[in-house]
């Protein structure tokens, strides 16, 4: 119960846990967000309203807005407006107070009111008579040019932003079955003592967003079964906000950068523009990301320095960690050593490929032991780019020559090759086959014989592509990865048969000097994530890949790999400088399989041409506006025409609008190149229910 109900990982059960020897400093006891003694920022936090929203609405504290723009005045003839009415009024009143308008206005007055009333010698009571009158008088004429001048419209517009000041909320006291404070869920379902305890610690200041959402998730498995609820409640009243700790022992990241909201699952990324391209729905709200909408995967396309990795990808990756802190998701981030993906004491295992001071390795068969599966993963890391697009000859071939070297070696040795073992047998080295032929040989394995066979009579053809997977296999047969892809038991692998727990991986390619190794272990993550998600056991557990740089790593399969992610509850996050670093034939696959498409700032115009396709066209209102000159038929009218042209400088016209409905692009390739400011993005979302986004011009920086 400790651990949510799931297995540690193979190597990520330590406590705490070791990732790499590199001299981090040690977790910090308390998270740098821990809520104050009182608890009363953590109670807020969850009392705060989170109302139903459109996909990509940041929800915490959202105020729904009207689907359609209200018809609203410009401010400069609204101001305008008010300003005429009010001297109008002044005007109106001056006349009447200097009775230049006649008697004709205390006509009312003299019907309404009695004479005995008119004619009194009270001096008190004609004052009150006739100033009350003239009173009234005035504010009839002020409602009437008051509302001919929009002055409420001004008032609501100028005068309210100004004088308005938020006022801080205190938490509002609710009863125990509508407080999410008090556990209402936990209350109904007769765990009352967990409940108190739990509304206990939160408090005094004892819990955290990521305690809550992780205790949700443990009560998730008590209604599905998974856990009797007298273990659940026997766990929270020992540990309290502790309770079914993640595998690590950790509460919190440290460190956090982004905004993130876990009740609801979102990380906040930006603001979107108020701009007219954006439904007016849209305009000025949060946008937020969360597994509902990176299930359908993300693709990011900007140039170098247009905010990638510190704008998008960190903060998804910090959002996922929470998510795995909190036993909801496994998440593993793949990027160059040193590109800022987060700090290794936020990870649960970090693999450090090329550097010796690595604690953990990386599996070169994705933890397999079926010789078909392993060859057509490695297949797929090692000459997946160089296949046809929508073909996959090279890797079918490549598939089964690696089946016929693998499938033996490891009915001889019961391991499968290390990577020097690898290339010598793809070479063809004639001691190495020589010693795995005496050993089936000697085992009476005749079926793996014939594989064996087969694989030398293809040796030397032209046909036969051993050849170029000995040249990829010997990019990873290089001194900086001697310690590395071991087989024999002697280092901690990592393997993504993991992604059945709640597990957080960062993976540091090797960039510099090994460009061509990193993409191929790029491709193998890749190849190995769909491959592993598919077969999951557990699948309420999100389980997400992010690529920092994905280029190199589309290939046909992987396209077809990120198309059935959608119904294994998973997701690829993925980045690229350009589209060109994607084979012409497989861009618009990409980007039809991917739900959540994102145009940086800086696009290229035939990058931005791609977008437009996929984003498509809609149907608008245009106005077609043409002025005619107006020609004078009276000498008077000419007369008047020639004074109205000297006083304003052009000849009288007259304006015709013809409104149609046309088809235009959502977002054109020259406004995706041209029109997007920097540190923005255009971003259209889907989510794993259909719903969808259009695309939107967000602002990163807010």
């Amino acid at each position: 119960m400790d651990s949510d109900g799931t297995q540690d990982a193979r190597g990520t059960h330590a406590n705490p846990v070791p990732r790499a020897r590199s001299g981090m400093p040690p977790m910090p006891t308390e998270a740098p967000s821990a809520v104050p003694p009182d608890g009363s920022a953590f109670l807020n936090w969850l009392r705060t309203p989170r109302p139903e929203a459109v996909p990509g609405v940041w929800r915490f504290g959202y105020r729904p807005r009207p689907a359609e723009e209200p018809d609203q005045v410009p401010s400069r003839q609204l101001l305008s407006g008010a300003l005429i009415a009010f001297l109008v009024g002044w005007l109106v009143w001056s006349l009447l107070q200097n009775g230049y308008l006649g008697a004709w206005w205390s006509l009312p007055f003299r019907l309404l009111v009695p004479d005995s009333w008119r004619y009194t010698s009270s001096e008190v009571g004609n004052f009150v008579l006739y100033k009350g009158y003239e009173l009234l008088i005035a504010l009839v004429i002020m409602v009437a040019v008051g509302k001919l001048g929009r002055w409420g419209e001004v008032w609501r517009r100028f005068v309210v932003p100004l004088v308005k000041r938020p006022e801080p909320r205190e938490p509002s006291v609710q009863s125990p079955h509508e407080d999410p404070a008090a556990y209402p869920e936990l209350r109904a379902a007769g765990a009352v003592d967990a409940a108190e305890r739990l509304a206990a610690e939160a408090k005094a200041g004892l819990m955290r967003d990521v305690d809550h959402a992780r205790i949700l998730r443990a009560w998730q498995g008590v209604r599905g079964g998974r856990f009797s609820l007298a273990t659940f409640t026997g766990t929270v009243l020992k540990d309290g906000a502790a309770a079914c700790l993640h595998p690590s022992g950790a509460r919190d990241l440290p460190g956090r950068l982004a905004r993130h909201d876990l009740l609801t699952g979102q990380v906040r990324l930006g603001t979107t523009a108020d701009d007219a391209r954006n439904p007016y729905a849209y305009r000025g709200t949060g946008l937020g990301l969360g597994p509902e909408l990176l299930g359908t995967s993300l693709l990011a396309v900007g140039p170098a320095g247009s905010g990638k990795t510190g704008t998008v990808v960190r903060p998804l990756a910090e959002s996922l960690c929470l998510h795995a802190l909190a036993g909801r998701a496994a998440v593993v981030v793949v990027g160059a050593a040193g590109a800022g993906l987060g700090p290794a004491d936020a990870y649960d295992v970090v693999v450090q490929i090329g550097n010796p001071e690595s604690v953990y390795d990386l599996d070169l068969y994705g933890g397999t032991t079926d010789p078909d599966e392993a060859a057509a993963v490695l297949a797929e890391a090692l000459v997946g780019d160089l296949a046809e697009p929508h073909q996959g000859g090279d890797t079918r071939r490549s598939t089964t020559v690696l089946a016929q070297l693998l499938g033996p070696f490891r009915a001889v040795h019961g391991r499968f090759p290390a990577v020097p073992e690898l290339r010598q047998l793809l070479d063809g080295a004639p001691a190495p086959l020589a010693a795995l032929r005496e050993g089936l040989e000697d085992s009476g394995q005749d079926a793996l014989l014939r594989e064996l066979d087969a694989r030398e009579r293809q040796m030397g053809h032209p046909g036969d592509v051993g050849g170029i997977l000995a040249d990829r296999v010997a990019l990873l047969d290089r001194p900086a990865f001697a310690g590395f892809f071991d087989t024999s038991g002697q280092s901690r692998p990592f393997s993504l048969k993991a992604l059945d727990h709640p597990v957080r991986v960062r993976i540091d390619l090797p960039q510099r000097g090994h460009a061509d190794a990193s993409r191929m272990l790029a491709r193998l993550v890749l190849a190995q994530f769909t491959a592993s998600v598919a077969v999951r056991e557990d699948r309420s557990l999100f389980a997400c890949l992010v690529l920092d740089d994905a280029t190199g790593v589309v290939t046909p399969e992987a396209v077809r790999g990120i198309q059935r992610l959608r119904s294994g509850n998973a997701g690829v996050v993925l980045t690229l400088r350009t589209l060109d670093d994607v084979p012409r034939p497989l861009r618009g696959p990409l980007l039809g399989a991917t739900g959540c498409r994102m145009a940086l700032s800086g696009l290229t115009p035939w990058d931005g041409q791609d977008f437009a396709e996929v984003w498509g066209k809609e149907w608008i209102e245009a106005r077609d506006v043409t002025d005619r000159q107006i020609i004078a038929e009276t000498p008077a009218g000419k007369v008047l025409h020639a004074v109205r042209q000297v006083i304003t400088g052009k000849a009288p016209t007259a304006r015709a609008v013809t409104v149609r409905q046309v088809e235009r692009e959502r977002w054109s390739a020259s406004e995706l190149a041209h029109g997007v400011p920097p540190g923005h993005a255009v971003l259209s979302l889907t989510s794993v229910k259909g719903e969808h986004a259009p695309p939107l011009l967000v602002d990163l920086r807010g």
